[in-house]
Order: structure tokens, then C-alpha cells, then sequence
């Protein structure tokens, strides 16, 4: 959890100070006054491109310097810093404990998971959003996940640039297909050990609940690495031609049950899907409590707002054990069953 949090010249916020508590970190106002942003700078503490996927040229104030500046205290007392500088709007610089560090270290120290309105539809956009919906679940998991997926998208980018080339040597071929089947084999197996689990804690969900029941696979390619390596070698024409790579984890996708309904969550009812949803991230986290001895930190962006009275207390004595959980909401009222909490109106 975070025991301090400022923010310099970060989208509408100049500079802002918060000591969230351990539990509840209720933030309130209009729309507009900077909630989202704030759960939003949190989300940077973890490696990736924070919970809009912006650019970080767009995160810098409006009227500001250029950069932007993200510190926090854990409650181990670890300090995390992250941002860009006015002369580098769009290089990312990352300290722990004030030394500088890849991005994907912060895995290591703090495991950060949101769900915004953005993700209403997750079940019915492209794979490419469920997978990355899932990697953050496993970074949670497997903090090493990031190094896993970035070298193994690195590898992939410069095979399919040597492919295009025409006559690509093999022994680079041979060399950048041995990254991908070494990097691609452990996200692989990464996701379907934390999907595996997941859905094992889905499944033991109470039928009434206050959230509709989910169950999850994984559905794509599976092997180990010699497995993609030779996948790899034998398709290279065919990749080739199309332009892109055609096998591998990059082409999975996150498949969601409506188990009550007994249909695919896509065709769920916006209500439905934003419920599941939420039912999969709450018992993700209780999973990452019960793994790893601490839970990660969750942003809930406006998640109380269409929720009734009776299903909103409820949301909050499940919430109330996972740790520091941050909501944002226009109405303090909302969150009047949430009992003790830092609250602050933006």
C-alpha cells in the first residue's frame, strides 16, 4: 500500500500531497476536478502505460514545464518515483529508493490493478485488450511477467522486420526465433498458471453473490519452448507473406463465462459485463492476498455509481479486507456504508 503520494505537474494537478490510509481512499467532485487522474498517477507505479494507455507527453500539465513528476512512499517505506523530464517529455525515468530503474521493477515492489468505465466493454473489444487486461493480473503474480512479454514483443517486431526484408539471414532468424520461444514459452506458461488459479477461485464464489459468477480460460496457442521454436522456423514464409507472425502467446485471448446464464460474457448485457468484470478483478486480488501475503493496490474508477444501496455495502464489506483500495465518485453520499476511510474532495 501507499503511505504518500504527489504529484507534480500531472495533468490538472500542479501539485498535490495525499497520506492515504491503509484502507479506503475515497476521492470526490465534479467531473473534471482530477479524480481519475489521480488513480491514474497511482497506476504508473506499475510498469506499462498507466490505466488510459497515454502518451507521456499527455500526462504533463497543460500549462506546465513539459514534465511531470509521480512519487510515492510504500508503507515498507520504499520510495517510488516515476516521470518524464520537460527536455524528454516522452522518456519515461524510473527510481527506487532514488536509484534509477527499469519500469518493470516496480512489479517488484507494489502490484497496482484498476478498473475504469473504459473497460465496460473488455468482453467485446479486440484480444489484444483481454490480453493485456491479463498480463497486468499475472504481473500481480509473477512480477518478472513484464521482462518476459517486453523482450518477447521486442524479438517478434525484429523478426517480422527481417522477414520483410526479402532474403533474411537465417542464423539472425534462428537467434531472434530462440528470444521469442524463450520469452514467449514463460508468458505463456505465466498466464495459464494465474488463469488456472483464477478460475479455481471463481469457481468457489457463492452462486448468489453479489456479483454474477465468471469463469475464465485461456484460449490460443500452447507449448513449451522448443514447441515455438520450431512453430517459429516452420512458418516463416507464411509470416512472410502475411506481414506479421501468426503463432505464438501474442494471438491469445482471455475467454469469459457467464456461468448463471451459462453464454459467453460478450453477449452479456452492458450491466452484466461490468458486473463480471468487477467479480473477476475482486477475486483476483483476494488471490494475490491469499499468494503473495499482501494485496495489490486497486483503482475503482466511479465504481459505485450504478450500484444500489444494498449492492454497494456489500461491494464495500468485500472491499473492506483487500487492503488500500481507491474509488473515485461524484457523491461523497455514495460511499457513505464504506465506514473509515481517507477521504478527499478534489
Amino acid at each position: 500500500m501507499l503511505s504518500r503520494l504527489v504529484l507534480t505537474d500531472f495533468r490538472n494537478h500542479a501539485g498535490l500531497a495525499l497520506a492515504p490510509g491503509p484502507g479506503f481512499v475515497i476521492l470526490t467532485g465534479a467531473n473534471g476536478a482530477g479524480k481519475t487522474n489521480v488513480l491514474e498517477a497511482v497506476s504508473l507505479l506499475a510498469p506499462g502505460r498507466g490505466l488510459r494507455r497515454a502518451a507521456l507527453s499527455d500526462m504533463a500539465r497543460s500549462d506546465g514545464p513539459g514534465g511531470f513528476g509521480v512519487a510515492a512512499t510504500l508503507a515498507d517505506g520504499v520510495d517510488l518515483a516515476t516521470g518524464a523530464h520537460p527536455t524528454a517529455p516522452e522518456r519515461r525515468v524510473t527510481r527506487i529508493n532514488g536509484a534509477a530503474a527499469q519500469a518493470s521493477a516496480l512489479a517488484e515492489r507494489v502490484a497496482v490493478l484498476w478498473l475504469t468505465p473504459a473497460m465496460d466493454r473488455l468482453f467485446t473489444e479486440p484480444a489484444g485488450e483481454r490480453r493485456r487486461f491479463l498480463d497486468r493480473l499475472v504481473l500481480a503474480l509473477a512480477p518478472g511477467h513484464a521482462r518476459h512479454t517486453s523482450r518477447y514483443e521486442a524479438a517478434m517486431r525484429a523478426r517480422n522486420r527481417l522477414l520483410a526484408e526479402g532474403a533474411p539471414d537465417p542464423g539472425w532468424l534462428d537467434a531472434l526465433e530462440a528470444q521469442m520461444a524463450l520469452h514467449g514459452a514463460a508468458l505463456d506458461a505465466a498466464r495459464r498458471r494465474t488463469v488456472d488459479a483464477l478460475a479455481a477461485a471463481l469457481a468457489a464464489q457463492p452462486a448468489q453473490g453479489i456479483l454474477p459468477r465468471a469463469a475464465i480460460a485461456l484460449d490460443g496457442w500452447q507449448g513449451d519452448e522448443a514447441d515455438l521454436a520450431q512453430a517459429l522456423r516452420h512458418g516463416r514464409a507464411r509470416d512472410a507473406a502475411a506481414g506479421r507472425t501468426i503463432t505464438g502467446p501474442h494471438r491469445a485471448d482471455l475467454t469469459v463465462t457467464h456461468v448463471d446464464k451459462g453464454r459467453a460474457a460478450a453477449s452479456a448485457s452492458t450491466g452484466e459485463q461490468k458486473a463480471l468484470l468487477l467479480g473477476i478483478v475482486l477475486a483476483h486480488a483476494e488471490l494475490v492476498a491469499a499468494r503473495a501475503g499482501q494485496p495489490p493496490v486497486l483503482l475503482l474508477d466511479e465504481v459505485a455509481a450504478h450500484l444500489d444501496p444494498a449492492r454497494r455495502a456489500g461491494l464495500f464489506a468485500r472491499l473492506a479486507p483487500l487492503g488500500q483500495t481507491w474509488m473515485t465518485g461524484t457523491e461523497p453520499a455514495l460511499f457513505d456504508a464504506a465506514g473509515d476511510a481517507t477521504r478527499m474532495a478534489l
